[in-house]
């Protein structure tokens, strides 16, 4: 039998516009895991002061625990106690929720001026799904549910991410009858490929491959590193996406524009895209708010409390439908 590499594993409100530092070491915050090794070859650690700023969000509409580790994206890491670090186009930004209350960002990697702080702002913004208010939809919800108000005030701030769809895509055919330890690893190996930007408490972090870095990657490569036949799926939905007119990332940005069974019918045509990824990467990035990806723990959800009749009968496609449009009125 032919021996995998292993994949590549990093170590594991006030209204006020005030503005407080710290200082970034490269120790893992995590005592018991060591911090993957800086090569010295231009990844140079982080050092610098950073400038915290308020977003002037409550808990309310940003909890980060509730949102970044909770498997719609495998690009951000914790990097300390209530912190998220990730990258947004190519900067690399810190989340930190602070004293529970407001959440404050700094932007690793940005230049001095500042027209280029608040277009990167706006981006993280954009990338944060601001324009949905949760205090709005808690209470709507609420009202239309008992069973969601009992629940919604464990839900407070749990917000979907508006990602940039390729990333998205690439991640979600990694997801396939996968673990989340083991797409993170997968996911990891893919960013890899793309441009360094920095390093925040001993993780790496790339600017994620454009089409054409992909397009360069072979199906060994990937089965090599222990994408198993996920490699295929990937480096086919490159091919794919290559071929669409106009390129594939402004098709699928197009998709934003589709109705959601459109959108479904559409990502559903990529090599490794079922129902259940498509609906993710259509909820996660492609502005379909009323989709729900049904996987086995939403199926009993489902079966439990909202159509009984269905329990002890199998997630067919013709089940996986009927659940999926009843979630959606």
């Amino acid at each position: 039998m032919k021996r995998h590499r292993p994949l590549r594993s990093p170590p594991s409100q006030t209204t006020t516009t005030t503005t407080t530092t710290t200082t970034a070491t490269i120790s893992s915050f995590f005592p018991s895991k060591k911090p993957k090794p800086i090569s010295s070859n231009l990844k140079t650690p982080i050092q610098t002061p950073l400038k915290w700023t308020p977003l002037n969000l409550p808990k309310s509409e940003l909890y980060l625990p509730l949102t970044f580790p909770t498997g719609q994206t495998f690009r951000w890491k914790q990097t300390s106690p209530f912190q998220y670090t990730g990258v947004i186009g190519s900067h690399l930004i810190s989340l930190k929720q602070h004293n529970l209350k407001n959440t404050h960002y700094c932007i690793h990697n940005l230049n001095s001026t500042n027209d280029d702080q608040e277009s990167v702002k706006l981006a993280l913004l954009d990338f944060l799904n601001m324009g949905i208010c949760l205090n709005d939809l808690w209470s709507e919800f609420s009202a239309c549910d008992e069973r969601f108000a009992e629940l919604a005030v464990n839900l407070s701030g749990a917000r979907v991410l508006r990602q940039d769809p390729l990333e998205c895509l690439v991640q979600f055919i990694c997801s396939s009858n996968n673990n989340i330890k083991r797409i993170t690893k997968m996911v990891d190996f893919v960013s890899c490929l793309g441009e360094f930007v920095g390093v925040v408490e001993g993780f790496e972090f790339y600017k994620f491959p454009s089409l054409e870095r992909l397009a360069r990657v072979t199906e060994d490569e990937l089965r090599e590193a222990g994408f198993g036949y996920r490699a295929k799926y990937i480096t086919g939905t490159v091919k794919v996406l290559q071929s669409k007119p106009g390129g594939g990332v402004e098709w699928l940005l197009s998709l934003r524009k589709l109705d959601l069974e459109s959108a479904i019918k559409a990502l559903t045509t990529l090599p490794g895209v079922g129902p259940k990824v498509a609906a993710c990467i259509a909820l996660f990035s492609l502005d379909q708010h009323h989709a729900v990806p049904v996987d086995t723990h939403v199926w009993k959800i489902a079966t439990r409390d909202l159509l009984p009749e269905l329990a002890g009968t199998r997630l067919t496609p013709k089940n996986y439908l009927r659940k999926r449009r009843f979630f959606s009125l």
